[in-house]
């Protein structure tokens, strides 16, 4: 049955003790979509109690799984309208993108030659949202025709894989993966542990140039390209902390990676991904 728009649209979203974000989220796109499918990952705290007090929601619990894309994969494959707009919990729709999206489903569906769009993101770090240091517009792949796209699977950062046309829309999408410095270093923990799988996964050589390409030669590279070629410095502090810090992961999951070889374990993400 279609809405009041010409096409239909679900939103995809994969959880994972979510209880301070996904209210912001869902609030932002109840009242306009046709249904809201939630993959939960075995959450410990209060996120599927305050999800299902929304009534287009569907819930559906798996595990918790180290690629956190594999959730979002079924979410994508239990929607069940025209289009797909894949969401994280700490995402917001704003109005003005809210607009732009159902312009775009009162067309006719065969008038529309993408099958998937580019939506450009904000991120908020330390109390701003960065506007430089490579951080904006950071687009990300997260509008698309129901069977027209899915996550790889092979790296946390991955964009959606869609089969033919992409095009762009031009409104924001707010991302608040760090509300505070505190988390964001949580976080960091997290990713330079899946950033070791795959020096893992990869058979990184461990000898005296890797260790100067991750000790030295990446964090440099990487800090001057965020800080001053992509002109980081704009941001002020925000900007100088996050070209630092983002700099860093080469050298922590190196030496998470040297760990793992050393004592001949393996790597074990959710000793790291669970403790929140």
């Amino acid at each position: 049955m279609k809405s009041k728009n010409n096409q239909t649209i679900s939103v995809a979203i994969a959880t994972y003790n979510e209880e301070k974000n996904i209210a912001r989220c869902l609030d932002a796109v109840h009242d306009w979509v046709d249904e809201i499918i939630i993959v939960d990952g075995e959450s410990q705290d209060k996120t599927i109690e305050i999800a299902k007090k929304y009534s287009k929601v569907k819930t559906i619990s798996t595990t918790n799984k180290p690629m956190f894309h594999i959730n979002k994969n079924l979410a994508i494959d239990a929607c069940q309208s025209d289009w797909i707009l894949q969401l994280d919990a700490d995402e917001i729709i704003t109005a003005e993108l809210k607009n732009e999206i159902m312009a775009l489903l009162k067309k006719d569906i065969k008038n529309i030659s993408e099958n998937g769009f580019w939506i450009k993101r904000k991120n908020y770090f330390i109390g701003a949202f960065l506007k430089k240091g490579g951080q904006y517009p950071d687009p990300t792949v997260r509008l698309y025709k129901k069977g027209k796209g899915r996550l790889p699977c092979k790296d946390v950062h991955e964009q959606a894989k869609i089969e033919g046309k992409i095009g762009w829309l031009q409104n924001d999408l707010e991302h608040y993966a760090d509300t505070s410095f505190s988390h964001y270093l949580l976080r960091h923990n997290r990713y330079t542990t899946l950033f070791a799988q795959e020096f893992q996964d990869k058979h990184i050589p461990i000898n005296f140039l890797s260790f100067l390409n991750y000790y030295f030669l990446k964090p440099v590279s990487w800090f001057l390209s965020t800080f001053f070629r992509h002109k980081g410095f704009y941001d002020g502090f925000p900007g100088f902390v996050f070209s630092f810090y983002s700099a860093l992961r080469f050298p922590i999951a190196y030496t998470k990676y040297w760990e793992l070889n050393k004592t001949k374990r393996n790597i074990n993400i959710s000793d790291d991904w669970d403790k929140k």
